[in-house]
């Protein structure tokens, strides 16, 4: 989609997940974030933390989950949106299904692991009991850009680090 078809609105909570990405970098992590919102209120969110946490499962997106979830007092999240700032993995597209998100706003694609249209479009399997719409490439630019500038980052931090 382009910029001009998201809502004032998509673009503040992006703008939120955005910030959060930069607390998962400032922390070491991979600058993800994300934040959920049902009625114009936030009610969860979250950044990348599966370094920190040394638990593999501590993606934005299921960090969110689990913050929006306590905050609702309800494993499902009916009518509730997701803007993550990266297309969520296989295993976060199945939580959002499990969690009965109504829809997704991501910024950047992500070639290697996205399941929602980069690698198959997980929403879209005719096997699962709950459909959760999707839309993407809102701030994908400031999103990929800054991971971009951090993979390069850590490959020069590597690089130095061999040549000691």
């Amino acid at each position: 989609m382009k910029e001009s078809e998201f809502t004032e609105d998509d673009h503040a909570w992006m703008q939120k997940a955005l910030a959060l990405a930069e607390q998962a970098e400032a922390a070491g992590e991979v600058p993800v974030g994300a934040v959920i919102v049902r009625d114009g209120k936030l009610i969860g969110e979250g950044f990348n933390q599966p370094i920190t946490t040394c638990d593999p499962t501590s993606h934005a997106e299921l960090v969110a989950l689990r913050h929006a979830c306590q905050q609702e007092q309800n494993y499902r999240l009916p009518g509730a949106t997701l803007y993550v700032t990266l297309e969520p993995c296989t295993m976060c597209a199945g939580a959002l299904v499990h969690a009965r998100i109504r829809e997704v706003v991501f910024a950047a694609k992500e070639p290697k692991a996205g399941a929602l249209v980069s690698t198959q479009e997980f929403f879209a399997s005719p096997q699962l009991n709950h459909q959760v719409l999707c839309r993407h490439g809102l701030k994908a630019d400031v999103a990929s850009g800054r991971l971009s500038q951090f993979f390069k980052r850590r490959r020069e931090e590597r690089k130095r680090k061999k040549a000691c």
